[in-house]
This record gives structure tokens, C-alpha cells and sequence, in this order.
């Protein structure tokens, strides 16, 4: 469900995956430090490609390659780390996700426990919101610590903390209108029905939508609604 690449370069590098008219393209490293990316666009054959930068904006091909992909099962590029969902076993946001699966009755109940965590610990950070660079990548365990962070680190955190204790998640990054605000949220997959708040339930064998920067703003269910003001671009 996902690749990993790695190259050195003295130019600024780029990803590229493409499959059929998707196409994502990634900031990678230049010297060598791998990164990991998830293969959300199901089976088929996908087309790789290492591109450098050349001038300004402009790009050539460093390396190209291409693979069969067949996905074991749908949620197989939502269970696992990437460099969008960056944990590991000794992450402090995995050990804590642990502790409240210990506890929890059934995934909605699990889902429950993190939601209301993450909304009372992390506040949302304006001044990072006005001065973020292109490539920031999120850090959940640094959005831990901190306490605060942009919508991305929410939703990076969220799944993090899902996806460690087996809950299918996906970090979605697009537009929410009316003001047509470039977000990051989550959809999450269980195969129960259960509550998250008083106001918001969740549908089983179905993705739930799921914003922890609205929440934590104090919006609650109906601004999500039934997210036909959400537009998605890119998932992670």
C-alpha cells in the first residue's frame, strides 16, 4: 500500500506518482533520507518518477519507472506510516492511543476517546497559519508536545493515532466552502455504528468524515453536515 524513494542530488528534488490522469507530486530529500508515500489510487499501473529541479519552476526526468500494483484490500494505504503520517511504535501519540484502545469498547468508542483528547490537548496556532512554508510536513508527535498546530497537524496527528491501533484513516487535504478555505481533515472507516459526541454519529462499514480543527474551534456536527461542502483534492 505504499512506496518508499530515496536519491541524492545537489538540485531540489521532487516525486512524482502517476496513475491514469491522478497525479501527486512530492517534495523529497536531497541527500538520500528516504520518504514513504502512500498508493491511494487503488490497483493498476503506476508510473514513478524522480524529477529535478532545473530553473526556477521547471523540472526534468532524473529516473522513471513503473509497477502493476494490486492493493490487497482498500484500506491497506490507510493502516500504515508515511511521511504525511509520520509514527512509529515509540511515538508518545501511539503509546497514548494504545492506552485508551486498552479501554475502549469498539472502534466508535476508541474513535470517541481520541477525538475528544485531541480537541481538549491541541489548540490551533494562527501565527503558524500565516507564516507556514511550501513542503511543511506535519509532525504529530511534535503537535503533541507543542499543544497547538495548523489543520494539517490535526488531521496528521488524528491519523496517527487511529491508524496505530488499526482504524483505517485517511489525511485529506482540499476546500471547504463557502469560503473555499484550503483544509486538512480525516475520513475514518469502522465497521460499527456508534456515537463520537452527542450530535455526530458515526455510519458503520462506511468513511466518516471527521474535522478535529473545526471541533477544537468549538464547530460542531452540522458545520460538517453531510460534507457536500468539502471538496477533496489530494488524500494521504
Amino acid at each position: 500500500g505504499y512506496v518508499a524513494v530515496s536519491a541524492v542530488s545537489e538540485s531540489r528534488l521532487k516525486f512524482q506518482v502517476v496513475k491514469d490522469d491522478i497525479t501527486y507530486n512530492y517534495d523529497i530529500s536531497s541527500q538520500g533520507l528516504p520518504s514513504i508515500f502512500p498508493l491511494q489510487s487503488g490497483d493498476g499501473t503506476y508510473l514513478f518518477r524522480i524529477m529535478e529541479n532545473v530553473t526556477e519552476s521547471k523540472y526534468t526526468e532524473l529516473y522513471s519507472a513503473s509497477s502493476e500494483v494490486q492493493i490487497k484490500d482498500e484500506f491497506q494505504p490507510f493502516i500504515r506510516p508515511n511521511s504525511y503520517v509520520n509514527y512509529s511504535r515509540a511515538s508518545n501519540c501511539v503509546k497514548i492511543a494504545s492506552e485508551m484502545a486498552s479501554t475502549a469498547a469498539d472502534a466508535p468508542d476508541l474513535v470517541a476517546e481520541i477525538y475528544r483528547f485531541i480537541v481538549a490537548n491541541i489548540k490551533y496556532d494562527s501565527e503558524k497559519a500565516a507564516t507556514v512554508k511550501s513542503g511543511y510536513m506535519p509532525d504529530p508527535d511534535e503537535t503533541l508536545a507543542s499543544g497547538k498546530g495548523i489543520c494539517f497537524d490535526f488531521a496528521s496527528l488524528a491519523a496517527a493515532m487511529l491508524r496505530s491501533q488499526g482504524i483505517p484513516a485517511k489525511l485529506i487535504c482540499g476546500y471547504v466552502a463557502p469560503n473555499d478555505l484550503y483544509h486538512a481533515w480525516n475520513m475514518f472507516y469502522t465497521p460499527q455504528t456508534g456515537w463520537i459526541t452527542v450530535d455526530y454519529e458515526v455510519t458503520g462499514d462506511s468513511w466518516n468524515r471527521i474535522d478535529l480543527t473545526f471541533a477544537a474551534g468549538g464547530a460542531n456536527a452540522d458545520f460538517i453536515g453531510d460534507g457536500t461542502n468539502y471538496t477533496d483534492l489530494y488524500t494521504y
